[in-house]
């Protein structure tokens, strides 16, 4: 089944397809030329799809998937992770005033920050990221897929690479996650993370602001501020969270303009951005190539 999602304006489809890449986990995820694949479950029903540029203005999607009905469920999340509904002209006008942001506005008119499939699965995610690269976090993704995933009932033979779908609360909060070889205070956070949203099944639902969505989280063990601002950014499209702390925004000013900030010089530098810090946050990571 061949689905097109519209857009507004520019899309720089190189740069998601680049960020999407580089935290792509084995068994779950595959960039093929200008293609994403993934596989994923909504309860009991399992699928795979892909994404790939389509006519002007869409995004083409292509879906098997073993419930027809969940197809507009699916092409909703899609939206968010690929980011379609952002209305990018006024964001850029308000951040281009930053002498700092205003050469990579111009450089990616069409830059869209990378949402996600699932809450739990970017919980996980961000949680394994944590102090580490990004090649280790997936590393680190890729054994937990292994170990803890559920093997795809309906491979398909168009991506044979894709074998597993992301493992549930149920089987991580009584798995013995210190077989992936980490600190054992982040294998306990992956298991609070799990029972967490098994105890409150509303957990990775958008709330009625950015400030009640950081203290929710904010209140599960081993969640500091800057994963609460990554979630925030990345699935509840809270385009203000800016994880201030972060190594790689602090190293995208320091490449651009010779002097590193501290967290401070860098969260106060941002209320000029508001309402749309994490605009400004995609747009220095991608400036680090």
């Amino acid at each position: 089944m061949i689905e097109y999602l519209p857009y507004q304006g520019a899309y720089d489809w190189p740069a998601m397809l680049a960020f999407l890449r580089a935290r792509a986990i084995d068994g779950l995820e595959v960039v093929q030329g200008a293609t994403y694949a993934r596989t994923f479950a909504l309860d009991d029903c399992q699928g795979t799809l892909s994404v790939c540029p389509g006519p002007a203005g869409h995004l083409q999607v292509q879906l098997q998937l073993t419930e027809q009905a969940r197809v507009p469920q699916v092409l909703a999340r899609l939206r968010r992770q690929f980011d379609l509904d952002a209305d990018l002209p006024p964001i850029h006008r308000h951040l281009a005033r930053d002498p700092l942001l205003a050469p990579l506005l111009a450089a990616r008119p069409g830059l869209r920050v990378p949402g996600a499939w699932d809450g739990f699965e970017l919980a996980i995610r961000a949680v394994l990221g944590q102090q580490i690269t990004v090649q280790g976090a997936i590393r680190l993704a890729g054994k937990l897929l292994a170990l803890h995933g559920r093997p795809l009932a309906c491979p398909d033979p168009q991506w044979p690479g894709l074998t597993h779908v992301f493992a549930t609360p149920e089987v991580l909060a009584e798995a013995d996650l210190a077989r992936l070889g980490m600190p054992g205070s982040r294998a306990r956070t992956l298991s609070a993370v799990a029972r967490a949203l098994l105890d409150d099944p509303q957990l990775f639902e958008p709330k009625a602001n950015l400030r009640q969505g950081l203290e929710r989280l904010l209140q599960l063990p081993g969640i500091g501020d800057w994963t609460a601002h990554y979630i925030a950014l990345r699935l509840w499209r809270e385009r203000d969270a800016f994880p201030a702390a972060d190594v790689g925004l602090f190293n995208a000013v320091a490449r651009l303009e010779g002097v590193r900030p501290t967290a401070r010089q860098l969260l106060a530098r941002a209320e000029a951005w508001r309402p749309w810090r994490g605009h400004a946050a995609q747009h220095l990571w991608t400036a680090l190539g």
